[in-house]
């Protein structure tokens, strides 16, 4: 695929008209419809249903729209870092699931920006899974992975702070009358939790043979949606401290477990590619902070 026509093929989705999408590629309507035409010809599928004033995207075209962003992006990303800048710019592609952890990162960040002010941030959120394939595939630069996991293919820098886990409830719940909770406080009660604990191996020692007895009503990938649920009073979440706003006025309170239990966090980056000139700034500015 040509990444001309990606770009194309980006402009009548997101325009949803082939006259408007020609009129911003400044090319001639009929140049830019043969040019769509043959995408779908080669690639063997359909990627619009035309309709009189609008189109939209068939299942293939959606699924090309995802990975046509990403390829057009990198190809912008690569060759802006191979370009000779007179000055420091560029930009720092990160990843990483929700935590106050990463305030160290922030606050590189703000240092490398406040230096340079070139420098642009992209921030991804994310399970570990998800930070990891975008390492892979040369999307991210970076990754802040929460909890134990092999990290093998990776460099990897630890962080200082750490995650501790409790339960996020209404005020007025009766746990929130406990100062902590423990494993069999939360047998009978819904429950909500990140979609990566069924697999997290220390809550489950830390239950003591009660998970299969939790009922467990369902999953998060970002915790401020579940909050919302929570406060409905339909349900407790199982989250990281320091997460949602849990003031006087928010109706939430976060209770932590007994025994305390808590997970670390690593940047990793790849090991198979070398770090752009900011990136590695971003490292050397980072490692310097946390005292590395």
């Amino acid at each position: 695929m040509d990444v001309r026509v990606l770009r194309y093929f980006l402009a009548i989705a997101q325009e949803q008209n082939i006259s408007r999408a020609a009129r911003l590629l400044h090319i001639s309507q009929p140049a830019l419809s043969r040019q769509i035409a043959d995408l779908e010809t080669s690639l063997g599928t359909q990627l619009f249903i035309r309709g009189k004033r609008q189109i939209q995207l068939t299942q293939d075209g959606y699924y090309l729209l995802e990975r046509a962003q990403e390829i057009v992006n990198l190809v912008d990303k690569t060759t802006y870092n191979l370009q000779k800048q007179d000055i420091v710019s560029g930009t720092l592609d990160i990843g990483a699931g929700e935590s106050i952890a990463v305030q160290c990162v922030m606050d590189t960040v703000h240092d490398i920006i406040h230096k340079y002010p070139e420098i642009q941030i992209n921030f991804n959120s994310g399970d570990h899974t998800v930070i990891e394939s975008a390492l892979d595939s040369g999307i991210l630069e970076f990754g802040i992975i929460m909890g134990h996991h092999e990290l093998g293919n990776y460099h990897t820098l630890s962080l200082p702070e750490s995650n501790r886990w409790g339960i996020l409830m209404r005020q007025d719940e009766q746990l929130a009358s406990k100062q902590t909770i423990q494993s069999r406080d939360l047998l009978g009660r819904p429950l909500i939790a990140s979609r990566q604990i069924k697999h997290h191996r220390d809550f489950k020692k830390w239950s003591q043979g009660l998970y299969d007895q939790y009922n467990f009503i369902g999953s998060y990938n970002l915790i401020f949606n579940a909050s919302l649920l929570v406060k409905t009073g339909a349900c407790m979440a199982l989250t990281y401290e320091h997460l949602v706003d849990i003031s006087p006025d928010s109706e939430l309170t976060f209770r932590p477990l007994s025994p305390e239990l808590t997970d670390p966090n690593t940047l990793i980056w790849s090991k198979k590619r070398t770090l752009p000139e900011v990136d590695q700034l971003f490292l050397k500015t980072l490692k310097e902070k946390i005292g590395e």
